[in-house]
């Protein structure tokens, strides 16, 4: 395993997606992509990326499921990239593997779009297959073994300890990009196999773990930023983004907050999917210190963050920065019919609700998200109209009376459960809902609390995952989760 590791860090990325002659196309692009990659990486290192690529694709799947996808990849590339294979012997194959795909004992990792996909045929029905990616882990779930643990596994049979590490952290970190998790993966492995033969273990992994450190925060962070980025698409990571600066900085202007939202967004848009060794790292990097520079002079935490040498340190020290305290702020303005629907109504709107997410710094992102995307519907629907005043003060009125009173309890959830231990945040819970809810049964009353206390724990984070956190906010502001939160606690 020492000898793959050390020629697999010498591989770059750029070969995973090697440009075909330009007089291919179709099938014989497909085909001749792949065995690019193949000839050039070798079988053991080609099959090393299939397990990180089909891992990631399919983050839900088994270690098993992921095993039998693997071997038909590899298997098909090294009979058909063979020198003197049949031309066809690429498209034959692919065929028979989607066909396998689609049968009832199908060994291959499971996806509710498979059965879409293969009621089609031909090329249509393995692009079909090949689109299909399952949705990232709501939270990276790999847990590093000790490292007394690690080394009995890898003396114990080395190829699978690489096999089942390779699956377990790509799957784990699906959105990372690829050059990171590659990279990740290449020098953890090269540590194991590295301190696992030495005559000094302890020493070697504490000196290889300190300079693993830089990496290991890049691939949890980008893996944060990029599954925020896959959930909510560039305008909403904007927002996002904007919302949670100003609830860390509510001091700071929308005007030196706008253009930090939208770096932010852009550099997501530009590295989550690139196969630039750099990019992701280098954007990152160039990011923090531009939100050094806006934000230290507003915020003592920021500068606090800001004052370490290692810039993507300094970057995870923000990301996991708690929000501020509720500020005292002028009453905001409310925007006009005509702003609502104007030339510049998106820009509007998007103050508007900084302006609510500075003053309510505990909102968590789930809610503010679900309310990004109520402002754009109020807008699609009512600024077509024949009368969009009319439209507008209707549904606002509307809004106003649901809204209010559960971004008040919604605020307060999440307030109690960031300044309380947390059997002390559930017991002051049971006891606002015992007032909120006179009438339930204890039953009752311990279901929601386990809800809402579930909804704290999950979504009332700097780093809650975006897709299971939409999912537990209502449409409206009567259901659980946070609608029965009950009155404010004494100070």
């Amino acid at each position: 395993i020492k000898q793959r590791v050390v020629y697999w860090q010498s591989i770059p990325c750029s070969l995973l997606t090697i440009p075909p002659s330009p007089a291919l196309s179709g099938k014989a692009y497909v085909r001749e992509k792949v065995c690019q990659e193949y000839r050039m990486l070798g079988k053991e290192n080609f099959r090393t990326l299939t397990i990180i690529a089909n891992s990631r694709k399919y983050s839900n799947g088994t270690f098993e499921e992921i095993g039998h996808l693997v071997r038909e990849i590899v298997s098909l590339a090294e009979m058909c990239c063979a020198d003197g294979a049949d031309p066809s012997c690429y498209d034959a194959g692919s065929t028979a593997l989607s066909l396998k795909s689609c049968s009832a004992d199908s060994p291959f990792p499971a996806h509710p779009g498979t059965a879409e996909c293969c009621a089609h045929e031909g090329l249509e029905r393995k692009l079909c297959l090949a689109a299909l990616r399952h949705p990232p882990q709501p939270l990276p779930c790999y847990l590093q073994p000790s490292d007394k643990e690690l080394c009995q596994a890898f003396r114990q049979d080395p190829r699978e300890f690489a096999d089942r590490f390779l699956y377990d952290y790509a799957s784990s970190y699906s959105q990372a990009p690829l050059p990171v998790l590659l990279a990740s993966t290449r020098t953890f492995l090269s540590m194991v196999s590295t301190c696992c033969i030495s005559p000094a273990p302890t020493a070697c992994f504490l000196k290889e773990k300190l300079e693993r450190k830089t990496l290991s925060l890049l691939t949890l962070t980008s893996n944060r930023i990029c599954s925020r980025f896959s959930a909510y698409g560039k305008d909403k990571v904007n927002f996002s983004y904007l919302a949670s600066l100003a609830q860390k900085a509510p001091a700071a202007s929308f005007e030196d907050l706008l253009p930090l939202a939208e770096d932010a967004a852009e550099f997501s848009s530009q590295c989550c999917d690139s196969v630039a060794e750099d990019c992701m790292q280098k954007r990152l990097l160039e990011h923090t210190a531009k939100v050094c520079t806006t934000l230290s002079a507003h915020d003592g935490r920021f500068a606090d963050c800001c004052t370490g040498k290692n810039l993507m340190e300094n970057y995870f020290c923000i990301l996991a920065m708690p929000p501020a305290p509720t500020p005292r702020l002028p009453e905001a303005s409310e925007l006009t019919n005509k702003e609502l629907c104007g030339k510049d109504r998106a820009l509007h709107a998007t103050r508007s609700l900084f302006e609510l997410a500075r003053r309510h710094p505990s909102l968590p992102d789930a809610v503010l998200a679900k309310l990004y995307d109520s402002s754009g519907k109020l807008q699609g629907e009512c600024c077509s109209t024949k009368d969009p005043s009319a439209c507008l003060d209707s549904r606002r009125k509307q809004m106003e009376a649901e809204l209010l009173p559960f971004l008040e309890k919604a605020s307060q959830l999440c307030r109690q459960y960031s300044k309380l231990p947390f059997l002390e945040f559930k017991n002051r819970l049971r006891e606002n809902l015992r007032q909120a809810e006179p009438e339930a049964s204890p039953a009752q009353l311990e279901q929601l609390l386990e809800q809402q206390a579930s909804f704290a724990s999950t979504c009332c984070l700097p780093d809650a995952p975006p897709l299971l956190c939409a999912s537990k906010v209502p449409r409206t502001a009567s259901p659980a989760p946070c609608a029965a939160a009950g009155p404010a606690p004494a100070p």
